[in-house]
């Protein structure tokens, strides 16, 4: 999925369908949520490399960091349902989420106290809706991007 030209709006700016509303405005775990509504949940894990940032995400991370960009697949009942792409500055605050492998992120980010979510954007492209928003991890801000596919609602 194509991520560069996202134009992002603070949640509220814009009146996405009833449909991806819920998803997009939950402040919970969306790994969480998913392994609720699917019997079977798992993450398809398609890049994690050392890469650049697109310039829609560098100000929202720790500045002048090299980066992880990961991007993966959540699926349910083995359909992507969500396409996720975190950006990690590698710092060392963030070296422990470097090794996860298939592990969802959210599990990681939403079971510490003292993990720190920053607001929600949204966006979309067509049909596809996303939500975005930062964590901080001690003095390391990461980007997570999450787009709501067709088979989510089905």
């Amino acid at each position: 999925m194509n991520t560069e030209n996202l134009i992002w709006v603070n949640l509220g700016a814009q009146n996405p369908p009833e449909s991806a509303k819920s998803w997009l405005t939950d402040d919970e775990s969306l790994s969480k949520k998913l392994q609720q509504k699917f019997a079977n949940f798992s993450v398809n894990v398609l890049s994690q490399t050392q890469s650049q940032v697109h310039d829609n995400e560098v100000d929202l991370i720790t500045p002048n960091t090299d980066c992880i960009v990961r991007e993966v697949q959540l699926l349910g009942n083995q359909q992507p349902v969500v396409f996720a792409r975190s950006i990690i500055p590698i710092t060392n605050d963030t070296k422990d989420l470097l090794d996860i492998g298939c592990k969802p992120l959210g599990e990681i980010l939403f079971n510490s106290p003292k993990i720190i979510r920053g607001q929600l954007q949204i966006t979309n492209a067509g049909d596809i809706w996303g939500r975005r928003s930062t964590f901080i991890i001690g003095d390391t801000q990461l980007l997570v991007s999450e787009f709501f596919l067709e088979n989510l609602y089905a």
